[in-house]
């Protein structure tokens, strides 16, 4: 049976944006006579707080979305996402680098000023990783592990070494079902877990999906570049592989994606002012 996820994250209150993706679950769930789940993805405690994951469920509910029970909650399940860390460590596709931001950001600065030439970005526009901490020995590491904060990082080079093979995915987005090509190199070493918490998005949704027998992922087209590095660790870990579905996105009135910080579009805001479901779907093309 088919099986679908929307997978907020309880930072903000939700958009058009997040109701546009929520409602395509929804509905793609009902026409594939598939299963619709709900995942709190409040792997990051800094930023996600109680009342934002109340309001994620009086939003959907309110939009007439149903979803299964038990919800997943990613903080529950920081085992799961330290296990399969330490087995990717073990691999030897995982090592910690220790520069801070800013040392990373004096790196690339000296980098840039030594060959002239702008430093690689990747897809959403950071800095590849510029330093050398997968050189360090085994007993710097271990040593330096205990007493310094660290980002683990995966090998990308030995990562690719390990699969062999180019990868792709099936995309759906745009109507028609095509394979598209994965290029996680263009990632560079990307962090899948840091010494205080035990995995990054690119690592828990790759989990989550997995643990969750989820066949179809729909959401927003600016995740469609992350799918390589979700490829790439699906191969590594084992796990299978859903069909993916990356849909447009609603933009405001200067064309840049909704954010949570504008107040303007929040559901909430929009149903005290008066809004209806039908007002919504109209409004995101639905």
């Amino acid at each position: 049976m088919p099986v679908f996820r929307f997978a907020p994250s309880p930072n903000g209150y939700l958009h058009l944006g997040h109701a546009l993706s929520a409602l395509l679950n929804a509905d793609m769930a009902k026409a594939a006579g598939g299963r619709l789940l709900l995942r709190i993805e409040d792997i990051d405690p800094a930023r996600c707080r109680p009342e934002f994951e109340a309001a994620i469920y009086e939003d959907l509910a309110w939009l007439g979305i149903e979803w299964e029970q038990p919800v997943r909650r990613q903080s529950e399940h920081f085992d799961e996402y330290r296990k399969a860390l330490d087995r990717l460590e073990a691999d030897g596709l995982v090592y910690p680098a220790f520069e801070s931001r800013a040392e990373i950001a004096r790196l690339i600065a000296a980098r840039e000023a030594e060959t002239g030439t702008p430093w690689p970005k990747d897809p959403d526009g950071a800095p590849l990783y510029p330093g050398n901490a997968k050189s360090l020995s085994a007993d710097k590491r271990t040593r330096r592990r205990a007493a310094e904060p660290f980002a683990l990082r995966l090998d990308m080079q030995a990562a690719l070494v390990r699969i062999g093979r180019p990868l792709v995915w099936t995309e759906t987005g745009g109507g028609e079902s095509r394979e598209a090509e994965a290029k996680p190199e263009r990632w560079g070493d990307v962090i899948l877990g840091r010494k205080e918490m035990p995995a990054s998005y690119h690592l828990a949704v790759v989990l989550d999906d997995a643990l969750q027998g989820v066949t179809h992922v729909v959401r927003g087209k600016d995740l469609y570049e992350s799918t390589a590095v979700h490829r790439l660790l699906q191969e590594l870990l084992g796990l299978p592989a859903p069909v993916y579905h990356h849909h447009r996105l609603v933009l405001d009135a200067e064309g840049k994606k909704l954010a949570k910080r504008d107040p303007a579009t929040t559901l909430r805001d929009l149903r005290a002012a008066g809004w209806t479901p039908t007002d919504v779907r109209h409004t995101v093309g639905l």
